[in-house]
């Protein structure tokens, strides 16, 4: 669907759903409140990640209740959290464009405090949450810690927390976004990767009021993955580099054994150990092939060219139905 430019929108919030039946009508209620203070025009854009609950009824709902305010854009499946991101960035029409979750974690509270730090001149604020101990479980929250410990690591993208979605972009950032054609990317390292200005600010981070998390440690580590292969080359040197390490040692350790059968005679000690050096290097040599292969079908993904993500319909600020 075109863009369609509004300059008279300061603001667009995005804002991707998956079975969040529970939470939508609490999070409109503290959200419009603090949008409304802020005394400029803006929008809410809902994108329905194919729920199987009554999200896109309660949605519809309140399109209704804060008419004028809300567009809703609803998959006909469930295509991840930043696909339902890409979705609303490319029905975004404000100056400003914020993403946050629906699961009243990111507290719209802190979305002044976004924009104040926009106005200095930033064209990217990224949010890290204050007190997480407090709200996540700790396998969860060691496992994010190291994930953004490797993460800066191999793609040299300095994010303090990954996994925080209360974001504020510049509307320049938001459109050379939505111009990548790359099947599976993770929005917040694409924003900072293309912003001349960006910067973090401490925002409060709340414990789920309803429901679980949608997000599992597999997704974590999925997310990383995507990362890595993404947004940098680090781990194919890292197999290339270490494959010929191995392999040098190796014509070493044969030399040996070589010599050693030569000198003293064949025996039998010792095979066990050569059989865990086999094994040893039998697992280096899956796991470069298992990361070879992630970036291989990344490629595949791009060369069939197939659709990101399909939209069942689109309701805008006037309720018109659009069919995509």
């Amino acid at each position: 669907m075109p863009k369609i430019n509004d300059t008279s929108i300061y603001l667009s919030v995005v804002i991707p759903v998956y079975n969040e039946e529970l939470t939508l009508r609490k999070l409109a209620k503290r959200l419009f409140p603090v949008l409304d203070s802020l005394k400029k025009p803006y929008e809410v854009i809902f994108t329905n990640d194919g729920s199987v609950d009554d999200s896109w009824l309660i949605l519809k709902s309140l399109q209704v209740e804060y008419e004028g305010k809300i567009t809703l854009v609803d998959f006909n499946a469930n295509y991840g959290q930043h696909m339902a991101i890409m979705a609303g960035f490319s029905h975004v029409k404000g100056k400003v464009v914020m993403t946050m979750d629906a699961d009243l974690q990111n507290p719209p509270e802190e979305i002044p405090a976004m924009l104040k730090k926009m106005d200095e001149g930033y064209d990217l604020v990224g949010g890290y949450r204050a007190n997480r101990h407090e709200n996540d479980h700790i396998v969860r929250r060691y496992c994010s810690k190291l994930m953004n410990i490797i993460r800066s690591k191999v793609t040299n993208i300095q994010m303090r927390d990954q996994g925080c979605m209360l974001r504020a972009y510049s509307r320049a950032i938001v459109d050379m976004i939505t111009q990548t054609v790359e099947t599976s990317t993770f929005i917040p390292a694409l924003a900072f990767k293309l912003a001349a200005r960006p910067t973090e600010i401490e925002v409060k981070h709340e414990a789920r009021s309803e429901g679980t998390s949608n997000y599992s440690i597999y997704e974590l580590i999925r997310v990383t993955l995507d990362l890595f292969t993404g947004f940098s080359l680090v781990p194919l040197h890292i197999f290339s580099i270490g494959g010929g390490i191995i392999s040098f040692l190796s014509v070493i350790l044969c030399g040996y054994l070589m010599l050693r059968r030569l000198i003293i005679g064949p025996e039998a000690d010792g095979m066990f150990t050569l059989f865990a050096i086999l094994f040893f290097l039998m697992g280096i040599c899956i796991t470069g092939i298992g990361i070879v292969g992630e970036y291989v079908g990344r490629t595949y993904q791009a060369v069939c060219r197939r659709p990101r993500y399909l939209i069942r319909e689109v309701l805008d600020h006037t309720h018109e139905r659009q069919e995509s």
